[in-house]
């Protein structure tokens, strides 16, 4: 039997990757500045147009997780575009996003009395092509729901953010990736005072075409540091074992 052209294979894991919902990177393809993590990704490249679960497990996690997905919006939003930020119970203080590169007066907060409220904003924003993300502070969501939101953003090429803190159920949802990202004690620097910069947990969990892992970074001078190695297969971290049989 005659080997498999390579070129036959690119092909199909293209293939592949348009059927669950992956779009091959463009010449316009934003650099996140994630360093080591985007060797994670299908091709390299930071999943846009695309939905992205963040789980928390409290007010640290969840404002953890707020923070750095903020920096990732500030990546977004070099150029035109704006955000849209919904929820229900709104802690975050918008000038304190400048410290992430998001300029708060490009960011349109949604306040919503209940999540299914939310549900309905959300979808409806996603679909809104003007806009280079979308936020949604939302704890319970079903696979019906979010299947629906992956649709709209593979329309509209909108990146979306589900900031899901404690949700009671972990059962996969449609998603390219679902992510964990915990606080850290931050290193202070001798000649300034303070609590040190921002440095984060960030462990992919489930990334469609790509490889789970878990990385440290660290928030400082406008950009991401990697402080931690690259675990390409996750195995020997604890706790990702249990969270694969959740999410399959």
């Amino acid at each position: 039997m005659s080997a498999v052209h390579p070129d036959i294979i690119q092909q199909l894991r293209q293939e592949i990757l348009l059927r669950e919902g992956l779009r091959p990177p463009s010449a316009a393809a934003v650099d996140m500045g994630l360093g080591a993590v985007a060797a994670a990704f299908p091709q390299g490249v930071f999943p846009t147009g695309a939905m992205h679960e963040l789980l928390s497990d409290g007010p640290e996690g969840a404002a953890a997780g707020s923070a750095w997905v903020a920096a990732l919006i500030g990546r977004l939003m070099t150029g035109e575009g704006a955000c849209v930020w919904i929820g229900s119970r709104r802690v975050i203080y918008p000038p304190a996003l400048k410290a992430y590169g998001l300029e708060p007066d490009r960011v349109v907060f949604v306040d919503v009395r209940r999540e299914k409220e939310g549900l309905w904003a959300l979808e409806e924003a996603l679909k809104c092509e003007g806009l280079a993300a979308v936020v949604g502070e939302i704890r319970e969501v079903s696979f019906l729901a979010s299947r629906r939101f992956q649709l709209a953003v593979e329309q509209s090429r909108v990146t979306g953010f589900l900031l899901r803190d404690r949700p009671r159920n972990r059962q996969p949802i449609a998603t390219v990736a679902r992510w964990q990202v915990t606080p850290l004690p931050g290193e202070r620097d001798a000649a300034i005072p303070g609590v040190g910069f921002p440095k984060w947990s960030v462990e992919l969990l489930r990334m469609r075409g790509g490889q789970p892992g878990r990385w440290e970074l660290e928030w400082r001078e406008g950009r991401f540091h990697s402080i931690g190695s690259f675990d390409s297969t996750a195995a020997a971290q604890p706790g990702w074992k249990e969270e694969r049989k959740k999410t399959g």
